[in-house]
């Protein structure tokens, strides 16, 4: 079958995606074009390689939600799975190039989104495997079927600013938080209630409520 090599070139915002969506552009070359490529069933899996990159005083303070105090980081921080994708590869003999799209949620209750807003700047060291389905034509010429396997794989330091350029545009100046239909009809009745406009009003009114009556 055909040897493949992937690598990932470069990452950007999707402008005109509905939801928040990373394009990253993916190089796959054919180490044997006397095979060639008649499609890809490309299945993808992205992983956050956490260990590998260093974190200042404040992402460690940002970062305790996911991975504990930076005393236990030893035992804690390790690799995430970020997501799974699927792309469609079309028919190449030595190479070719592609957009992967990969669709970003800003829910908190992902560890990717937190471990994401936790960070300042820098690089996220990302790792992508790889795996699916080729079809590719043999010397003889009929059509032959072959699963790529696991052990495909690239990495890639993504700036953490392009996810945030991405949240920032689709969410200027807010965040997106999900909580259980019964805490939001009771905020929901507080916020009519007390004649409250907006909803950040409504948290903030509590939340000053609530350091209050904090004991000192």
């Amino acid at each position: 079958m055909p040897d493949l090599n992937f690598q990932i070139l470069s990452a950007r915002a999707d402008p005109a995606a509905a939801v928040p969506t990373l394009n990253f552009r993916l190089r796959i070359a054919n180490l044997r074009p006397e095979l060639p490529v008649q499609n890809i069933a490309l299945r993808v899996q992205l992983q956050l390689e956490a260990t590998r990159r260093h974190y200042s005083p404040a992402e460690q303070a940002n970062l305790v939600e996911l991975f504990g105090a930076p005393d236990q980081w030893s035992r804690t921080l390790g690799r995430l799975l970020w997501t799974h994708a699927l792309a469609n590869v079309g028919s190449f003999v030595e190479e070719t190039t592609i957009e992967l799209p990969i669709p970003c949620t800003f829910d908190f209750n992902v560890a990717a989104t937190k471990y994401f807003h936790g960070l300042a700047g820098g690089d996220v060291p990302l790792t992508f495997l790889f795996s699916g389905t080729i079809f590719y034509r043999s010397a003889a010429g009929p059509l032959q079927i072959a699963q790529i396997s696991w052990d495909l794989e690239a990495a890639y330091r993504m700036p953490v600013a392009v996810w945030q350029e991405m949240m920032d545009t689709f969410y200027p100046n807010s965040v997106w938080l999900r909580v259980r239909r019964d805490v939001f009809e009771r905020l929901q009745q507080y916020k009519a209630a007390q004649v409250i406009p907006s909803w950040e009003q409504a948290l903030t009114r509590l939340l000053d409520s609530s350091n209050r009556e904090a004991p000192s």
